[in-house]
């Protein structure tokens, strides 16, 4: 309910509910600071700097609005945090850059006027806080010839490289990397190449990169034949490919890390609400809003974990915060600086919105019910169609006294009801705003139940325990400091009999989750979804290609837009290869680079100075030897384990766990002339925590969920 106070009665009255980690990651990336870098502003005044500068664009339509009334309606709804606009939106309404959007698609002609005026548009984005998406399909391909200068092209992909070095080299709005999304259409001569540019880990860092899928390429595969590849240039026909074969290239890399996802392009073009104004081309970079070029939209998500009251769903509550934050996304795009004026131009003619949901699995876990039921996906279900069902009835409301969208007429609603927004539901990654409203990410499982973070502010080492978890724990009696410590070193509670079997069957993680269930319940939530869903389907190691191949069908068969799928650990150990006609597996060592960087650390023992050579690759330890005291007893030991230490790094053994090891040899001993004392301490003076589950920023956990590595402790994410 509104309250009807003065400012400073509504701020005394309504505090942010920020748990110190919030806190911790407001004061880093989102609150005021002065020259100094000192911080001057309060959640509170935040929020409310928010609230009151969006709350302004109700005079365009209104010159009597109650401007104060709606100001303290938008800072209630985030004050509680049953609702939060995205990122940009927070950090800087009411402030002198004023660009709110997070997601912006960009075209790229066959020119180099062209590209390079978008390469032009996307730093002014990056800059000013926001994500970029491309479709490269439109550009000619390799070796085509080019009129001009009577040369031949280079092909898509060699653009891709430019525009990553240029997104290097902008620090993305002083507060994280730029990201894009690089897309290019199945049918596209390149394809090939396209599929494998990520190959290496070192390639193309500021991509995220997806096949856009045409039905044509689909019923090829399904009748196990050939489709036609075109030359954007010409717009014939340069050749056929094998569906399967171009299938099982797709998989192998995404089997390898994580990439290319898929997009199923003609499935977007359908549910495009404007098709006579454009086609979709490409996506935001974490790939849930399909947008036109030089189409932004705005973003934000209701906090569904705060919805589940008493063993249901409050129906009344959520319709409410659903109606606030459709009026809150609307006046965004009038309030919004864009940093381009095409851009300006194109969303105000369709006025995208996004709303979304965070704290799925929060509100699971409140009502009993299991991630991984048949309930939990016609409950998710139901709450999506009455948030949909909601929100497009008060645009509607909106277009009553604001008027429709301005293509409204050239829109597929065309003849109905007048509405505000030509989309208005999507769910886009909530890492950072999930972890300031203290909720679960969208509709993601949680990812464990209690982990250990290190506080960034005196380097100490705490649990962090699902808050609902820890409630339920004690209610039922079978809390414990014991029983915390030993979950947080699993991260999930089935293997814990102490803990009644009800409570498991509930709080289950994202690892406890079939590769099938994670897509049905994607699935669920796009039935009701305008736009898309960013979210991560995350296989088991040991997963298989078929794996993978199995998933990306399984998600066209129920209707999903796209699909990205993580092999745990793909990314920190590309060694798994098959070998033989039975199709078994063995380990291989990764290869060292040709240059590599290398760390020398002196360490001092009784013996005398030892030294250690750690070689490093994209921050992670790879090999490790030792030069030992000529005299030292202990040199053929320290030769030893310093190439079995090698081999293991090489062959995607975690550091951090051989460090366990070797940190509880040492305790066994406690010499400081022992090999394991030397490569501890040589591994603690260079600050190698040998895991790449650990933020650069600030060592903190990082989590692979929604399409967006996210720090749990300091927000840090790179999409």
């Amino acid at each position: 309910m509104v309250m009807s106070a003065s400012r400073e009665e509504l701020l005394a009255k309504v505090k942010p509910a920020v748990t110190p980690n919030s806190l911790m990651v407001l004061e880093k990336r989102y609150l005021r600071k002065d020259a100094e870098g000192n911080v001057v502003e309060k959640p509170e005044d935040m929020l409310w700097r928010v609230a009151e500068n969006i709350a302004q664009a109700d005079k365009n339509y209104d010159a009597h609005a109650e401007l104060e009334m709606t100001a303290q309606e938008f800072y209630i709804a985030m004050a509680t945090m049953d609702f939060l606009p995205n990122s940009p939106t927070l950090m800087n309404a009411g402030r002198p850059l004023q660009q709110l959007s997070a997601c912006f698609v960009l075209p790229i002609e066959d020119s180099m006027d062209s590209i390079f005026e978008t390469l032009k548009n996307t730093a002014l984005i990056h800059k000013s806080g926001g994500g970029t998406g491309f479709s490269f399909s439109r550009l000619r391909p390799s070796r085509d010839m080019v009129n001009s200068t009577n040369g031949v092209s280079s092909g898509p992909v060699s653009f891709m490289q430019v525009f990553n070095a240029a997104t290097e080299a902008i620090k993305q709005g002083g507060t994280r990397r730029g990201a894009n999304m690089g897309m290019l259409r199945v049918d596209h001569p390149d394809i090939m190449d396209f599929i494998t540019c990520k190959t290496k880990n070192d390639s193309l860092n500021n991509f995220n990169i997806s096949v856009a899928i045409t039905k044509e390429f689909m019923d090829a595969l399904e009748d196990n034949g050939e489709y036609a590849l075109y030359n954007p240039r010409t717009k014939q026909e340069t050749g056929r490919l094998k569906a399967s074969e171009v299938m099982e290239k797709i998989v192998e890399n995404a089997w390898k890390n994580g990439e290319p996802g898929i997009v199923f392009i003609d499935r977007m073009n359908e549910a495009n609400p404007t098709p006579a104004v454009g086609e979709i081309e490409s996506t935001n970079p974490c790939g849930e809003q399909p947008l036109l070029p030089y189409e932004s939209c705005n973003l934000g998500s209701i906090n569904l974990g705060h919805f589940a009251v008493n063993s249901s769903v409050d129906w009344d509550k959520l319709e409410k915060v659903t109606k606030t934050a459709v009026h809150f996304l609307d006046n965004v795009i009038d309030m919004n600086n864009y940093p381009v004026k095409k851009i300006d131009e194109m969303t105000r003619s369709n006025r995208k919105i996004g709303l979304g949901v965070m704290g799925w699995a929060d509100m699971l876990v409140q009502l009993g019910i299991p991630y991984n039921s048949h309930e939990a996906l016609k409950l998710g279900e139901k709450v999506m169609s009455f948030v949909h069902d909601k929100a497009a009835a008060a645009s509607e409301d909106l277009a009553l006294k604001r008027g429709a969208f301005p293509n409204f007429k050239k829109s597929i609603f065309a003849g109905g009801d007048p509405r505000r927004n030509a989309t208005l539901t999507t769910i886009a990654p909530t890492g950072t705003i999930g972890i300031i409203a203290g909720a679960s990410g969208g509709i993601e499982p949680n990812f464990a139940i209690a982990y250990k973070r290190t506080n960034v502010l005196d380097n100490a080492e705490m649990h962090e325990v699902n808050p609902y978890f820890e409630k339920t724990a004690k209610e039922m009696g079978f809390y414990s400091k014991e029983l915390i410590d030993k979950i947080a070193e699993k991260g999930c509670i089935k293997e814990c009999k102490e803990i009644p079997e009800k409570v498991r069957k509930v709080y289950i993680t994202a690892h406890d989750i079939s590769p099938e269930d994670h897509i049905r319940m994607q699935a669920a939530f796009q039935k009701h979804t305008h736009n898309a869903i960013s979210k991560t389907v995350i296989l088991p190691s040991n997963a298989t290609r078929s794996d993978v191949e199995g998933a990306f069908l399984l998600a066209y068969e129920l209707g999903c837009k796209g699909l990205t799928v993580y092999r745990d650990g793909s990314r920190k150990n590309q060694v798994i290869s098959s070998r033989g006609s039975t199709g078994g597996t063995r380990i291989e060592p990764v290869e060292l680079p040709k240059i590599r960087d290398q760390k020398l650390v002196e360490v001092d023992t009784s013996e005398g100075k030892v030294f250690v050579h750690i070689t490093m690759a994209e921050k992670e330890p790879l090999e490790v030897f030792i030069t030992s005291p000529v005299e030292s007893k202990h040199a053929e030991t320290y030769e030893a384990l310093a190439m079995i230490m090698s081999d293991a790094l090489r062959c995607g053994r975690a550091p951090e766990a051989l460090l366990k090891h070797i940190q509880r040899a040492n305790l066994k001993h406690g010499s400081v002339v022992s090999p394991t004392y030397a490569i501890l301490r040589a591994f603690r003076m260079l600050g190698v925590n040998g895991s790449s589950d650990k933020c650069d920023e600030c060592g903190g956990v990082v989590v692979l969920q929604e399409g967006c590595q996210t720090c749990l402790s300091c927000g840090a994410s790179k999409c």
